[in-house]
């Protein structure tokens, strides 16, 4: 059904009333990022060998009270700064590392969990969602968000076989994820400190225009995105 002229009008006049209201905030990355370096760190210590079978209960409250908190935060930030790739990265993260740490918690020292394996397997997979987005735009933290996505699929694997070698495969890719991560910590934070680079986070595309492009530019497309369209 066609509008009227009547119609019209009071749709045009309200479309010109409408206001989008954005809200600076600290950028949630480097506190993410921190977090999933303390978690990996810990645990592959656990893997290797480094922390006794008997102390997995304690690397189990690290996670839980470190970087569960720390990541789900971060989360809530990225949704608030309209950051898909942060928000469902860091989110996921989050609800992760509970799980791992839970069932860490729970379990007898030393043992393995099907169901934590095929919930890593899963994990992993869901990681790699995120990691390709932020390719289009900030490569670094894409490299973090992948490895941690064959991080986890790797420790699935350990949890299901129960094989040495795939414990310590995940172990190593741990330790490299930490070092990815802590990286990635330092570079966001200098950034969102300093208002410029100080180490490269690999931004591209739209990444490199929300640092570099005009408040024009970036906020050409706000009626589309989330929070603003009348439906996600």
């Amino acid at each position: 059904m066609s509008e009227t002229p009547g119609e019209k009008a009071a749709r045009e006049e309200l479309a010109g009333r409408t206001r989008v209201t954005l809200r600076p905030i600290a950028g949630p990355l480097a506190l993410g990022f921190f977090g999933l370096a303390a978690a990996t760190f810990v645990l592959s210590g656990l893997q290797l060998g480094w922390v006794e079978p008997t102390e997995g209960k304690q690397v189990a409250l690290c996670v839980l009270a470190f970087t569960v908190p720390l990541q789900f935060t971060a989360s809530l930030f990225g949704f608030l700064a309209r950051d898909g790739v942060a928000a469902t990265g860091m989110g996921l993260l989050s609800g992760i590392w509970a799980a791992v740490g839970l069932v860490t918690f729970t379990g007898k020292p030393g043992s393995t969990s099907d169901a934590l394996g095929l919930f890593l397997l899963l994990a992993g997979v869901a990681m790699w969602a995120p990691a390709s987005a932020a390719v289009a735009s900030k490569l670094v933290p894409a490299l973090v968000l992948g490895t941690a996505g064959l991080r986890f699929l790797l420790t699935g694997i350990y949890q299901l076989t129960g094989t040495e070698a795939w414990e310590d495969t995940a172990g190593v890719i741990g330790l490299v994820l930490a070092a990815l991560a802590v990286y990635a910590a330092y570079a966001a934070e200098f950034e969102d400190v300093l208002k410029r680079p100080l180490l490269p986070l690999g931004r591209r595309g739209k990444g490199e225009l929300a640092t570099k492009g005009t408040y024009l530019d970036q906020i050409a497309n706000v009626a589309r995105e989330p929070g603003v369209r009348q439906q996600l």
